[in-house]
This record gives C-alpha cells, structure tokens and sequence, in this order.
C-alpha cells in the first residue's frame, strides 16, 4: 500500500509557477522545506509594527544595507521565505539576479502575533540551518523582542540557536553589524490610543 505524500517543490520549480501565473502575489504564499505555505494575513498592530520597523531601520542605516520588507530571500533548504524584515549587505542593485542568500544576510525579522509558535519553531530551525547568524521575533503580545543569534545543529539533527536574549519595550538594542546604531523598541510596541 502507497503512503500518500505531498507533492514538493524545488526553488527553481516554485519560480516556474509564479513566472507560468500560477501562484501571483496575491496568493501569499512562502515555499517553506519545499511546501508551499499559505501565510497568515497580517492584522493592524503588525503592519503598523513593520511599517515603523522599517522607517527606523532606513534611518539608522541609510545606504549603509539593504533593507526589505516582506520580500523573497533563498535558503539552500528548498526555502523561500517572505520575512517581515531582512537587513542585507550591499546596495539593492545587488540583487537584481537572485534574492539574498543566507551569506548576505545580517538580520531577519519576524513580527509575530498569530504566528509567534510558528515563527518560534518553524521558521527558527529553518534560519538557524541555512545559517542565519541573528534571528528576532518582535512578540506583539508580550511587547518583547527576542534575539537569536549562533546558529548551530544539536546531537538530534535539530537545528536552533545557542544564545536567546529578551529585551522589553523600553529598551533600545544594537543592530547586528552596527554596533552604533540603537533600535529603540518602544517604537516598535505602539499604544492603542
């Protein structure tokens, strides 16, 4: 008796679906270990989130990175996540033939309510073995920013981070890669007025 198994997709197959038309932009759809995933539609607080995020990320860094919001980057692992936030090396020029790999990466960012177990566990092991040397979470409900960085795979074959830090909302926090420039978090966590 067959087990029945999904069908899995290659990068290079899933890109032959969006060039072909059969997957647009309005699908929100991530290639997660070589599945398609539909994402999670976004509520108010994390596109307000993500919205100042990025704001303050362009001016602290200016021209130093690239900065992407919710754009593609390519994992070895048949992955092709959307972060909320990517902060990459170069000029956006730079990527004009393929999205970021893991080695242009200095920081992904996800902004979590309906997805913080997801983001937590899914997408933790998915950046930790593609290398992914800093991962945060921006947890909306409890209005704390995790920081992962030190990627590393334990004697299981699972893939995580040795080093977790929290920092509330009234702190600020260096940026990998630039120690000089300081996110501050209470920014990121508005009040509903």
């Amino acid at each position: 008796m067959n087990a029945v198994t999904p069908k899995r997709f290659t990068i290079a197959e899933y890109h032959q679906l969006i060039e072909l038309g059969f997957l647009t932009e309005g699908d929100r759809i991530e290639l997660i270990r070589g599945e398609l995933i539909q994402m999670t539609a976004k509520g108010t607080p994390h596109t307000v989130c993500s919205s100042i995020l990025c704001r303050q990320l362009d001016r602290l860094l200016g021209d130093q990175a690239v900065i992407r919001g919710q754009d593609p980057i390519t994992l070895p692992n048949q992955s092709e996540p959307e972060p909320d936030v990517v902060i990459a090396i170069g000029r956006d020029e730079d990527y004009l033939a393929h999205h970021p790999y893991p080695e242009d990466i200095l920081l992904v960012i996800e902004i979590s309510d309906k997805t913080l177990d997801y983001d937590q566990t899914t997408k933790l092991s998915l950046y930790a073995e593609a290398g992914i040397s800093h991962y945060w979470i921006v947890n909306l409900p409890a209005r704390q920013l995790e920081r992962h960085n030190q990627p590393y795979q334990n004697a299981q074959s699972k893939f995580s981070y040795l080093s977790q830090q929290i920092s509330l909302s009234n702190q600020s926090v260096a940026i990998p890669g630039f120690e000089d420039a300081l996110l501050d978090l209470s920014r990121l966590f508005p009040e509903v007025h």
